[in-house]
């Protein structure tokens, strides 16, 4: 099944309420998790891998919520949620790509930060290049991601994993033993 190519943030925000692909398939998280605020560009062909790629922006200014808590007089985004947005990403993009299920990061292979985000600057670029797509017996993706801030890119995430899963339930009654994952 496609899907367009590019994306609002109101799409995203639709996402996230599981109106673009289903209530129980690939939901993003909703604000002030989403570090996402919109997709320039997915496919299933381009990249450095031939196999899909996902461009997209998250607006930064110093309302963001995690600049008033990381750290006092020394604010900055944590480098976890840059890492979030590609995980965020990459399930996004398994849905687009036809997947069901319940989105989870599975890994990142190597990370590096080279630089970091401050309330001063404007947006935040992701670029993720798809590696690899496994369909069964889940939708599995494997790929590498960059963060960019003012055309410089200062995060570094190599094999990132994200997969699909239908099993998944949510125990209300506290008990890990019924967690599935």
């Amino acid at each position: 099944m496609k899907h367009k190519n590019s994306y609002t943030g109101n799409e995203l925000l639709q996402c996230a309420d599981g109106e673009i692909f289903g209530m129980e398939n690939g939901k993003l998280p909703k604000p002030p998790m989403l570090m996402i605020d919109r997709i320039l560009k997915i496919n299933d062909d381009g990249g450095k891998y031939q196999k899909g790629e996902i461009i997209a922006e998250m607006d930064i200014n110093e309302k963001n919520w995690f600049f008033h808590c990381h750290f006092k007089k020394d604010p900055v985004m944590p480098g976890c949620l840059g890492l979030d947005g590609m995980w965020q990403l990459f399930g996004f993009f398994l849905s687009w790509a036809g997947g069901n299920g319940r989105g989870r990061a599975l890994g990142v292979g190597n990370l590096k930060f080279k630089g970091q985000v401050r309330p001063y600057h404007k947006k935040i670029t992701y670029k993720l290049d798809i590696k690899r797509l496994i369909t069964k017996p889940s939708y599995i993706v494997w790929g590498d991601g960059e963060l960019s801030v003012e055309d410089r890119v200062i995060y570094f995430a190599k094999n990132l994993q994200v997969g699909l899963f239908n099993n998944l339930i949510y125990d209300f009654g506290g008990d890990p033993a019924l967690d599935s994952f």
